[in-house]
């Protein structure tokens, strides 16, 4: 199965880069949107998987991976990322689409399914939040941003690296027993922006709570937590209490990132949900395709 790279250009000029993944035009589409300090990579184990029933859309944020990382902190926030989200199904022409999103994605995510209802047929929050992550000290929060900005992304990840609190043994576990792992996410980190950082780590940790607006999600709801992610199992079950008929599944021997750290239970759970979806086949407008690179 083929994945072919895209580039979708923003309303406000930017470059985002973008992946499809799928056998079938007219297959129903899927988006995955990575969290804070990811990638579109972050899938790449599943996407031939999900490809088989799906076209599978990938992307990297703004000021991650390889898309454009413009150097002004103004030029992030979640609601731009929500924007940006949209604008990625417009390029690759899904007028509809199934979404999961991934810890800050998943913020964005809810954005999205709030803002859009008519678009999402399936909404998939994992390891996220409605509000500030828990456990999170958001005076050394500030602190970092500022440093990010100062100092650089080099002496941050020495602070960080000592004040982790999505570090879980199951992701000590993947560092140990995955060769190139750690390449993989010193590579992510390569890549992030100062600004970015520095804007949108201070927004996802001192936002206000949201949790009852997604008592307004009208899509079937999948909720997906590592049983070792202690900032969002608390957040998680909350969000499934409140979205209306949500499902809650916990990752065993999993953290922050369970699609890496148990990676068949989680495509399992995920798959299940998505198979009991009814398919609404895409009709692929011509022309609409985003710019290839």
């Amino acid at each position: 199965m083929s994945t072919t790279t895209h580039t979708v250009t923003t309303d406000d000029g930017l470059a985002l880069a973008a992946s499809l993944t799928g056998a079938r035009e007219d297959a129903p589409g899927l988006l995955l949107v990575h969290g804070f300090g990811g990638a579109k990579e972050d899938f790449a184990d599943h996407l031939e998987a999900l490809g088989r029933d799906h076209r599978v859309v990938v992307f990297d944020h703004r000021g991650h991976g390889e898309s454009d990382a413009p150097d002004t902190p103004t030029s992030y926030s979640l609601g731009r990322l929500a924007a940006d989200t949209v604008a990625v199904a417009d390029a690759f022409g899904l007028d509809t689409f199934r979404l999961l999103g991934h810890s800050m994605g998943g913020m964005v995510a809810q954005r999205v399914a709030l803002g859009h209802p008519e678009r999402v047929e399936a909404l998939v929050l994992m390891d996220t939040a409605a509000g500030p992550p828990a456990g999170i000290d958001t005076d050394l929060v500030r602190f970092g941003a500022e440093l990010a900005m100062t100092e650089g992304m080099t002496v941050l990840r020495e602070l960080l690296d000592a004040h982790d609190p999505l570090r879980s043994p199951a992701h000590e576990r993947l560092l140990a027993e995955r060769p190139g792992f750690q390449e993989y996410s010193d590579y992510k980190w390569s890549r992030l922006s100062p600004a970015m950082w520095s804007a949108l780590v201070v927004e996802i940790t001192t936002r206000d709570d949201a949790l009852d607006t997604l008592a307004g999600v009208t899509s079937p709801t999948l909720v997906l937590v590592g049983e070792q992610d202690q900032s969002f199992i608390e957040p998680s079950f909350a969000m499934a209490d409140v979205v209306p008929d949500a499902r809650l599944v916990l990752i065993p021997d999993a953290g922050h990132s369970p699609q890496f750290e148990n990676p068949a239970v989680w495509l399992a759970a995920l798959s299940g949900f998505l198979e009991e979806l009814p398919v609404k086949l895409l009709r692929p407008s011509p022309g609409n395709e985003p710019a290839r690179r």
